[in-house]
């Protein structure tokens, strides 16, 4: 794979390694709120006085505040100093999850949940190119994969950290906990991140002109559709978990561990992979996404099954979202930053696309294994579009 040639490197061991730090930190906190709106679905739906289903719209409303948000910020924030624009994308963050544990109704919830989406891609798009240009020629891969690391350590450490918060003292009191990461990485960016120059070429149109390329939207396509089907079964895991399993809600938090602990050996191999075949990995992982899925949907009826497959699935869904980042990045060429950015929209589209469908099947009663099987047929579709993207990539050259 051949990405844009990044400027002169800027790495000087540990600071590099402290700024990655404090990069990866904001994907944390930006992680924990996305996920962990799931782990607490039961209880956001009581507090909020709806039904289950009905409150995971909240999960594609935080969807469609990053799909908006992602390309917006990256297209007319491009020519801003990038350290400046990830602080400003955090002080959102933390206003609009503040505003997430103090709303009192469903329309409030719904209006917080958007808002706390809308730097979501941006700021992982952006960090991603910051992370590439700062270290050594030849480690950007490393060092963007360092960077969605940000989203496995939120589902091994602070998903079920909020979850139990959410538990034990309201849910609303996961969400103060996310604001307060949102505050804290802000503080940290404008400290130890360096400052990049504003990209005074950067334009609108030359942003936009990646758009010219039928492969982006086909990968942008890939992720929309692909990714959805883990977002139609996780989107209401712990109902499936409480209901299907028959665990207590106390049980919950240790399967999100689980979860968690599989995207970052997902992430950590994808790592690997990547550097042989970005292709390669995105095939490998869509296939093993829908096969996983499928397959929870009968390792769910027992514990031990239900935890093995789970960990399966996110193991194959890591390694997809790092394979269509770098995949974006080079297909984008000179605009990357959209291109990074807009991946994070793509996976959001899938989001909301997999909580709806997800949502639609359980309230047309068709039990709680159905989330999981419209989750394999979204990443077999996902497939079909991938496999059209491949057969171009092949009249323009062999495969990577």
């Amino acid at each position: 794979m051949t990405l844009p040639s990044s400027p002169p490197s800027t790495d000087h061991g540990g600071r590099v390694g402290i700024a990655l730090a404090t990069l990866v930190l904001g994907g944390v906190g930006i992680g924990v709120t996305e996920f962990v709106t799931m782990g607490l679905l039961p209880e956001i739906a009581h507090g909020i006085g709806t039904s289950i289903p009905q409150a995971g719209h909240t999960i594609s409303a935080y969807a469609l505040g990053v799909v908006v948000g992602a390309p917006t910020i990256a297209i007319f924030g491009n020519r801003l100093p990038r350290r400046e624009l990830l602080v400003g994308l955090m002080v959102l963050f933390a206003l609009g999850n503040a505003l997430s544990a103090i709303a009192s109704g469903y329309e409030l919830l719904m209006l917080a949940r958007f808002v706390s989406g809308v730097p979501h891609g941006a700021f992982f798009g952006i960090a991603s190119i910051v992370a590439f240009d700062i270290v050594t020629p030849g480690k950007g891969g490393w060092a963007v994969s360092r960077i969605m690391l940000g989203i496995p350590i939120a589902n091994v450490a602070g998903v079920p950290l909020a979850t139990w918060l959410g538990q034990q003292h309201g849910w609303r009191s996961a969400y103060w906990f996310v604001a307060a990461i949102g505050v804290v990485t802000a503080l940290l960016v404008s400290l130890v991140v360096p400052h990049q120059a504003a990209d005074t070429e950067a334009d609108v149109r030359s942003e936009l002109s990646a758009f010219k390329d039928a492969q982006v939207w086909l990968t942008l396509l890939v992720g929309a559709i692909g990714f959805g089907g883990v977002f139609a079964m996780y989107s209401y895991i712990s109902p499936i978990l409480r209901n299907q399993t028959g665990l207590p809600a106390d049980a919950v938090p240790i399967y999100l561990f689980v979860y968690g602990i599989g995207g970052l050996v997902g992430t950590m191999i994808a790592g690997r992979l990547v550097d042989r075949s970005v292709l390669r990995t995105l095939v490998g992982s869509t296939i093993a996404t829908g096969g996983t899925l499928a397959l929870f949907a009968w390792a769910a009826y027992w514990p031990i099954p239900a935890a093995i497959v789970l960990l399966l699935v996110c193991i194959s869904v890591s390694a997809f979202v790092l394979a269509l980042q770098l995949r974006l990045m080079e297909v984008a060429g000179r605009a990357r930053t959209l291109g990074a950015a807009g991946n994070h929209a793509a996976l959001n589209v899938a989001n909301a696309l997999g909580a709806w469908l997800g949502g639609l099947v359980l309230a047309a009663g068709w039990g709680w294994r159905a989330p999981s099987f419209v989750g394999a047929g979204l990443s077999a579709a996902g497939l079909v579009v991938l496999f059209l993207s491949l057969r171009i990539h092949r009249g323009r050259t062999t495969l990577d």
